[in-house]
Formats: structure tokens, C-alpha cells, sequence
């Protein structure tokens, strides 16, 4: 099964026009399993995914990103990227966990309207394109050796993580909307 996955996936990517090595880098982690789960749920499941379940949850998103009609992208920011936010950025941090209305808008930049799986995203940043999101605003893509990133910094360290209504892509960086200033 694996094989076909990966065959199938290089077969896309050739396709697409992207090279069969960038094809492999993003199926690095690619999950094969059943789609019965949606996006919240296949997060709860993740312990690396408890912080951003949890401020899901503060945000009032659990709903949207819940809906079975719904066909999602979350880049999914893992704990390590909620402290390294915390510890570099503690009043950003700060504001974002104790303003509603910030914390959606934040948590909203990680979401795509449509499902964008990784070798498209790769195709993609190929291409210095960008991706608009649910918040509003767009995330630069870019492949860095051989990796994807997300506004230059945030790396996808899982991709394809699949749900019942999206995937997810899990990252190593909190995004934060370009139009996003806290005050001293």
C-alpha cells in the first residue's frame, strides 16, 4: 500500500511538474489511514497538537473546523511551536492567548479554504506562490532544501495528515498575520 501511495504520489507530482525528489520530501509522513475523523478530531489525537486543541477550543473554532461539508487545509503549529512563540515573543504570545477576537484571527491565518495537499503546495512554492487564507491574508510558500515553508520561517515537519473534511499539515512555527501589531 505504501508503495502505491508513494508511486501515486510521485505520478501527481510529475504531473504537477514538480521533481520526484522535492515529490518524496513531501510525502515524508504522509498518513494512508481511513478519513472518518475530522480535523478536530485528528488533532485531539496528536499530543503534539494539544496547545493549538485547546486555544481551538478558547477560540470558539471547533464548529468550523469540525463541519463534515467542509474540505480544509490547517497548518497545524505543534506544541514546541506555541513555546518557542511564548519564550521569543512573550507579549504577542500574551495578547493572542488572552484576546478573543486575536487568537481566532491568529488561529484563522493557519486555515485554507480548500483542501491543499502537499505536492500542489510544493507546485505551488515552485512557483513563489502564495496562499490566501481563511483570516484573509495570504502565506508565502517556499521550498527551502527540499523542505516547505511557510512565510520563510514556519516548516512543514508533517504533511498530509488526513481528516474527514481537510488535512493537516503540521508546522514548526506559529503564524502570525502580517497585520497583526502588539503594543508595549
Amino acid at each position: 500500500m505504501r508503495t502505491r501511495i508513494s508511486v501515486a504520489v510521485v505520478a501527481m507530482a510529475a504531473v504537477l511538474g514538480v521533481s520526484s525528489a522535492t515529490a518524496s520530501v513531501a510525502t515524508l509522513k504522509a498518513t494512508s489511514r481511513a478519513r472518518s475523523e475530522n480535523l478536530v478530531q485528528v488533532a485531539a489525537a496528536d499530543s503534539q497538537l494539544s496547545t493549538l486543541v485547546t486555544l481551538v477550543k478558547k477560540a470558539g473554532l471547533v464548529m468550523t473546523l469540525s463541519s463534515p461539508g467542509a474540505h480544509l487545509t490547517v497548518f497545524a503549529p505543534d506544541n514546541a511551536a506555541f513555546a518557542a512563540l511564548k519564550k521569543a515573543d512573550p507579549m504577542t504570545f500574551n495578547a493572542v492567548a488572552t484576546t478573543p477576537a486575536l487568537l481566532k484571527k491568529v488561529l484563522t491565518y493557519h486555515v485554507l479554504a480548500s483542501e491543499v495537499e502537499a505536492p500542489a503546495a510544493i507546485a505551488l512554492a515552485d512557483k513563489h506562490g502564495s496562499v490566501a487564507t481563511v483570516e484573509g491574508e495570504k502565506i508565502a510558500l517556499s521550498v527551502k532544501g527540499g523542505n516547505l515553508f511557510l512565510n520563510g520561517s514556519a516548516e512543514v515537519i508533517k504533511a498530509d495528515v488526513s481528516a474527514s473534511n481537510g488535512v493537516i499539515h503540521i508546522i514548526d512555527a506559529v503564524l502570525v498575520p502580517p497585520s497583526v501589531k502588539v503594543n508595549g
